[in-house]
């Protein structure tokens, strides 16, 4: 067959295909090579190793509907545009300006995590935020920033730019340096405790780490059974330990009229100074009440040994 000849068999053939078929530029949308054709990118092919494009998992549903698992109806996105048009957007896009509502971005992930850490979202401080899922995860990359030591913490900064400043502070939790993420204490997708803290309550999510403060003891200190926050700042501070203030003045706000402590602590009470107090060099009351969150010594009413 000539040159010409096949030519012209092409031509025919275009004319006689159905006019559905003519519209088809790059193949199925239920086959993710067919958007690969296009975004052939490294922002979005990290995706076809990760969890959500394993074919022989069956909620991901990628064998059957491809990208469209998670981006909704891309047919007519995957059509040739006539002429002079621009080309549809899939029915659900996860970013940009062209970016679906939040509802529908976060009924596509909600779709398949609805339970776990996920349970608590609806009416959680982050949905009321109006964010969505992928305000924080990258689902296309390689590794979402949002499961790494030491990614997630910069992510929550983004936001959160009271804690980015308190993390750098001298006293903080190694949440920057990588040893600790935010999660560790929080769970970002909801929880039924203020600042969506992951234990019960303040105390038993720092008891999670510190677990000799938990107790019980014969002598209790009771600031500290009842709430590590008066006396802790959780995410940094310039004192040590993380205090809120340094020593005497933070024991002061309770213990300012009993025993030796009656008198007010100030810098005339520095050493040097006439009238020193002891309980102003180095950590003060600790020196002494070296027990401070609790002691089960029979002698330690006083929190001293």
């Amino acid at each position: 067959m000539s040159r010409l000849a096949a030519l012209a068999l092409v031509a025919l053939t275009w004319f006689i295909v159905p006019a559905h078929a003519q519209e088809r530029a790059l193949g199925s949308p239920d086959e993710p090579k067919t958007c690969l054709n296009c975004h052939d990118t490294p922002d979005v092919t990290g995706v076809l190793h990760g969890a959500h494009m394993v074919k022989a998992d069956a909620r991901t549903k990628v064998s059957d509907e491809g990208c469209q698992n998670c981006h909704g109806d891309s047919r007519a996105h995957a059509a040739r545009p006539a002429d002079g048009q621009a080309r549809p957007k899939p029915a659900v896009v996860f970013a940009g300006a062209a970016a679906s509502p939040v509802a529908d971005r976060n009924k596509a992930c909600t779709g398949c995590h609805e339970g776990g850490a996920v349970m608590h979202w609806q009416g959680s401080q982050h949905e009321n935020a109006d964010l969505a899922c992928t305000s924080c995860h990258s689902s296309h990359k390689t590794q979402d920033p949002m499961l790494v030591k030491t990614a997630q913490a910069f992510v929550c900064f983004s936001c959160h730019a009271e804690q980015r400043a308190a993390a750098v502070k001298p006293s903080h939790h190694p949440v920057t340096e990588g040893i600790m993420t935010c999660s560790d204490c929080h769970n970002p997708m909801g929880s039924p405790t203020l600042h969506m803290l992951k234990g019960t309550t303040l105390n038993e999510t720092c008891y999670a780490c510190h677990d000799e403060k938990r107790g019980p003891f014969l002598w209790e200190h009771a600031p500290a059974a009842e709430d590590c926050s008066i006396c802790h700042t959780p995410h940094g501070s310039i004192q040590t330990t993380l205090l809120k203030q340094r020593q005497p003045y933070l024991c002061e706000n309770c213990h300012d009229s009993s025993l030796h402590n009656s008198q007010p602590f100030s810098g005339n009470s520095l050493p040097g100074r006439p009238g020193a107090a002891r309980q102003m060099i180095l950590n003060g009351c600790a020196n002494c009440h070296s027990q401070v969150h609790g002691s089960n010594h029979p002698s330690g009413v006083r929190l001293g040994r």
